[in-house]
């Protein structure tokens, strides 16, 4: 990217940008929660620890999180449309503030479980309404970027709890979740709202307005002419939730995003991130120790979402998911055969460091494409009328195939080895390069009007057919005939 492109990305995008870090510092916190157990349930099982849990309890406390997700889909859906974007994500905030402190103050075990079924279901909420909040306030330059910052937080997140739980007190981590949620609660009140979101409430003059402090030095007047526009034209389209499946557009972005989220688990990331300890020591290596070693996985991850995310609106969506889940499926291959080595009766012990090689390469090229992608295209696939719907079904798959991943994992290493998980696991993210080929289409540098003419397999409007729109909504205007008049919409969610 040369440097002149780069600042001409960028410039007049400085509230967007602050914004959007106001919109997902809360997710270090939810990070921290998501990579919670790796390093905390080796310290609980401790015979010095100050909670006492059993086996089971170390595998209810992986996957209650998992389960307060999904049990948050039905809050998750009232939430961003009839509170607002904004306010979901405090509201998450609050939720996510509330279980860094049962934590920091349990005694029992009975309050981590708690604790973690409440941060399932502010996640939930947050990963919903954060990327909607994102797409709807960003310019379509810089969208993919501003997409993924929640996503680099959240590793920030996973990052901070490798490191700070092996080695500090118990409550260092909540006292550290709970103050990147407090700045959350103190600056992100001031923030712009999302001008679609206030246009869809017929709060036409408000949207104006935070548009306009999200647009420094620019005139917005064509822009908010067409937003207003594709709302109006969204208003007028039914949004009951048969037309996810109904509408061609819908239905080819639900399946976009259904896969997109399986594919994810089914790359292994949540049995990675929940077991990476324990998979290095039965590999046998003696290069790095556990602690170490998930802070190097963790760094890695971090680096790359961080490259990703400054390169998507340049190298485009599609390029990255095709070559993320090819190196990804390679580098899991490498270690479902060495473990077949092993398992064998091979001498492994000169090799031994192949495993940790190919997760730490496995850690880097996931977090390049297929682990930041479906979190950027999530928000951009589905129209404003059933993104709600949309994007919580999206993200109830999410839930769905992380819990089957983990739970394949569990039974299938404990009657046969860890090789076949990680045969399946290879072969389902080489399978997912085929599939990001064939059946994705490439959004970069498109509004979120035009992404749904692609999906809908329709040539793009011609400039001249926009300018005939804005005029018709200027002209509505003209004869007061605003989005204040419109009746309310009345949505199914």
């Amino acid at each position: 990217m040369h440097e002149k492109g780069f600042i001409n990305m960028f410039r007049g995008t400085a509230p967007q940008i602050v914004a959007v870090l106001g919109s997902t510092i809360g997710a270090i916190s939810d990070g921290m929660h998501y990579g919670w157990s790796a390093p905390f349930m080796p310290i609980l099982e401790k015979e010095d620890s100050h909670i006492k849990i059993s086996h089971s309890d170390v595998t209810w406390l992986e996957s209650i999180y998992l389960i307060g997700g999904l049990a948050g889909l039905p809050v998750t859906i009232y939430c961003v449309d009839r509170l607002g974007r904004k306010a979901s994500i405090l509201l998450a905030a609050v939720i996510s503030l509330i279980a860094w402190i049962l934590i920091a103050l349990a005694d029992d075990v009975i309050y981590l479980y708690v604790a973690r079924f409440m941060v399932g279901l502010s996640g939930d909420v947050a990963f919903v309404a954060a990327p909607m909040y994102i797409a709807e306030i960003a310019d379509k330059r810089i969208r993919g970027f501003l997409a993924g910052v929640i996503y680099v937080m959240m590793l920030v997140g996973i990052l901070v709890v490798y490191a700070v739980a092996p080695f500090a007190p118990f409550y260092a981590c909540s006292v550290i979740g709970s103050l990147f949620v407090i700045i959350q609660l103190v600056t992100f009140p001031f923030m712009p709202d999302s001008p679609y979101y206030l246009l869809q409430k017929t709060k036409s003059d408000k949207a104006k307005r935070h548009l306009m402090r999200l647009r420094t030095g620019e005139n917005i007047d064509k822009e908010l002419e067409e937003i207003t526009a594709a709302v109006l034209r969204q208003r007028s389209e039914r949004g009951r939730p048969q037309d996810l499946v109904l509408s061609k557009s819908n239905r080819k972005a639900l399946i976009i995003m259904t896969v997109l989220n399986a594919a994810q688990h089914f790359s292994s990331i949540s049995v990675m991130l929940m077991n990476l300890h324990s998979i290095l020591k039965e590999a046998e290596s003696e290069y790095v120790s556990f602690e170490i070693a998930g802070i190097m996985f963790s760094s890695f991850m971090l680096i790359a979402a961080t490259i990703a995310d400054f390169v998507v609106d340049k190298c485009g969506r599609k390029g990255l998911l095709i070559s993320s889940s090819l190196l990804s499926g390679l580098a899991l291959l490498v270690l479902a055969v060495y473990f077949t080595l092993k398992n064998s009766g091979q001498d492994v012990g000169g090799i031994s460091w192949i495993p940790v090689a190919a997760v730490m390469v496995y850690a880097a090229v996931f977090k390049f494409g297929l682990g930041i992608i479906p979190i950027v295209m999530t928000a951009e696939l589905f129209p404003a009328k059933v993104k709600a719907m949309g994007m919580t079904l999206a993200d109830f798959s999410y839930l769905f195939f992380g819990l089957i991943s983990v739970e394949l994992y569990q039974r299938l290493i404990a009657v046969y080895y860890l090789d076949l998980p990680f045969y399946i696991f290879a072969s389902s993210t080489l399978l997912t390069a085929i599939f990001s080929w064939w059946y994705i289409p490439e959004t970069k540098g498109k509004t979120l009007e035009e992404i749904q003419f692609i999906l809908k397999g329709e040539p793009i409007p011609s400039k001249e057919a926009d300018l005939e729109s804005s005029e018709g909504v200027a002209e509505a205007k003209d004869k007061d005939i605003g989005l204040e008049e419109l009746p309310p919409t009345k949505e199914p969610v």
